[in-house]
């Protein structure tokens, strides 16, 4: 089964990227940014399948190196923000042939390039080790200006201010899904691709998330990332919904199945989904024992206090019952003592 994937990233100074780097990680190269001086070094890097440099026809000869390239692209932008490069990220269908692989995504790249006159890196890279085996996907580089006799010119049309970047994306996607189904049929293949949603295909069923391979690979190695803790909050949130519909457990185990791709390891899916349900238990119980605990403690406190209240209020009284008993026995003590003599020795006048 045939599996359509298709997004667009941008490659803007402002995130602190560049396209030289970009370039040279995704082709497995050395290329020494001209306006920095760093040197990206990623030829020992592992797991490309090919690389193609596709040009507009007629394209100057410069244009052809891949260095030179992309470093036309960094100096034609001179803002501190400028969007220097545009990947479009593909998966490739796994019933197709090696070759038939690469002609798709070059035979796409041909026809973005000769349609807006821009140059496209085009690199195929094999699944991983640990991931889905079926995972080909390619890594399609453009660039966001024109290539010139000597260096990149003007923006693309698709890339000028005002246009409808919805439509943009939808018409490249949907192209992408044709060719793709063009080359399935070529060679005999049943199975097709679909650009459109679920819902806009009339399909009632649960859409997968998928992680990508770069954070696939970051949890794999324990790294906690933001898209992973997401998916998680959508397989707890899902699970509750479906036990709270009363699916069934087989049905139950049809609907784990569908919320999360691992890179198709459905066992490792199975695995995140019980463990975020027994954690959402786990915090449900640990919520409610908390509550319940700081409830006991609030009224432990109202009654220490009403104690601490009433001991004060009865001391009080006590002290001024001790106060008004020795001042009426010192009265009592005055009133016994008889006075100075009105005659005798003792009086004088």
């Amino acid at each position: 089964m045939a599996i359509y994937h298709f997004s667009v990233k941008a490659i803007s100074r402002s995130a602190g990227r560049s396209s030289t780097a970009a370039a040279a990680y995704r082709a497995g190269c050395e290329i020494t940014d001209k306006r920095t001086g760093e040197v990206h070094d990623y030829t020992r890097k592992g797991g490309i399948a090919s690389t193609d440099l596709v040009l507009p026809d007629g394209a100057p000869e410069w244009a052809a190196d891949r260095s030179a390239l992309w470093n036309a692209a960094e100096a034609a932008e001179r803002r501190k923000d400028s969007c220097v490069a545009r990947e479009y990220e593909v998966a490739l269908p796994d019933e197709l042939s090696p070759d038939e692989r690469r002609r798709l995504a070059v035979d796409f790249a041909k026809e973005m390039a000769n349609a807006e006159g821009c140059a496209v890196d085009v690199s195929i890279h094999a699944p991983g080790k640990e991931g889905d085996s079926r995972n080909h996907h390619a890594h399609i580089l453009r660039t966001t200006r024109k290539v010139g006799p000597e260096g990149l010119t003007d923006k693309l049309d698709t890339e000028k201010a005002g246009r409808n970047r919805a439509a943009d994306l939808d018409a490249v996607r949907t192209r992408w899904a044709v060719l793709t189904n063009e080359r399935l049929r070529e060679n005999g293949i049943e199975a097709q691709v679909d650009h459109r949603s679920l819902k806009d295909q009339g399909i009632d069923r649960i859409p997968t998330s998928h992680l990508g391979i770069f954070v696939t690979s970051m949890e794999r190695r324990g790294v906690r990332t933001e898209v992973g803790k997401r998916i998680e909050e959508e397989v707890g949130a899902r699970l509750l919904e479906a036990r709270a519909q009363g699916i069934q457990e087989r049905e139950l185990a049809q609907v784990n199945r569908s919320i999360i791709d691992l890179s198709g390891d459905w066992a490792a899916a199975k695995r995140e989904c019980n463990a975020v349900e027994v954690l959402s238990k786990g915090a449900a119980d640990f919520h409610a024992k908390f509550m319940a605990d700081r409830a006991a403690k609030a009224e432990a406190d109202r009654r220490a206090e009403l104690v601490r209240q009433a001991v004060e209020f009865a001391q009080g009284e006590a002290r001024r019952k001790a106060e008004l008993e020795r001042a009426t026995k010192e009265q009592q003590r005055e009133a016994a003592q008889p006075g100075p003599k009105k005659d005798g020795p003792d009086f004088s006048r």
